[in-house]
């Protein structure tokens, strides 16, 4: 049994993604339910500290947004305008405005912590 401390190399990482596996099915409100948990922290501590995840693009999550929730196109329209609009912004040729952002984020939920990120816009070859 792997002693509880904490994770502080890629070989206690593992050791303790083994652990985890082993008692992934404990029944609840036992020691192995609990000792589950406690691994589960450790391992979620470790991992943010040296594999996080960025935060996606704000173009492809309003794309993810649109295609998980069965949208279309269309329905951007209420918050970014005509089609020509839309597809400046999802063809990155134009940037999101804030008045976009707060569409964006109160119609369709996307947080804007997300959507305020700076991202690459098309240059203009002409």
């Amino acid at each position: 049994m792997l002693e509880l401390r904490p994770i502080r190399t890629e070989a206690d990482y593992r050791a303790a993604l083994d652990e985890i596996e082993r008692l992934f099915d404990a029944e609840l409100n036992t020691l192995e339910s609990d000792r589950l948990e406690v691994l589960t922290t450790l391992v979620e501590a470790y991992e943010q500290r040296y594999y996080p995840i960025d935060a996606p693009d704000p173009i492809e999550a309003i794309l993810y947004y649109l295609e998980s929730r069965g949208l279309s196109l269309d329905d951007l329209a209420p918050v970014i305008g005509t089609k020509a609009e839309i597809a400046e912004i999802l063809e990155r040729k134009q940037a999101l405005t804030l008045e976009m952002v707060r569409g964006l984020h109160q119609h369709l939920g996307i947080p804007a912590e997300i959507l305020i990120q700076p991202y690459p816009l098309m240059q203009n070859s002409a």
